[in-house]
């Protein structure tokens, strides 16, 4: 389980350091992404195990992004997590293709159980 690459795209940059900070202590390898246009050329260069999506940011939403995701080939099994304080936000990333949805603020817990169980979940696949 060690060692599992996650990529965070959050266009609040404070939000990007809390996450990377408390996923490292879980023995996560971090890689942040501030701008939403990035993350697709991102997941291919870096390969991440697991993405952790902001909906609501500028330029490309979350949802965007991940339907984009989801139409690419070599990346669209990515699991992806959507965090959004949004009260519709579920419903949007269900609907765009995510795996799971956390609500802001998150509970850090819920969070971490929800990255565990899908790199287990896609770990069982391979």
């Amino acid at each position: 389980m060690n060692n599992k690459k996650i990529m965070v795209c959050d266009d609040d940059q404070g939000i990007l350091d809390v996450l990377q900070m408390l996923l490292e202590t879980e023995d996560f390898t971090v890689i942040t992404e501030i701008e939403s246009p990035n993350v697709i050329d991102q997941i291919k260069s870096k390969n991440p195990d697991l993405l952790l999506l902001d909906l609501w940011m500028p330029i490309l939403s979350g949802d965007q992004v991940l339907k984009k995701i989801r139409q690419t080939e070599d990346i669209k099994d990515l699991p992806v997590i959507v965090l959004s304080a949004s009260v519709d936000g579920s419903d949007i990333a269900a609907d765009a293709g995510a795996d799971a949805f956390v609500a802001k603020p998150f509970d850090m817990d819920d969070l971490i159980i929800k990255i565990k169980g899908l790199l287990k979940a896609d770990h069982a696949l391979h």
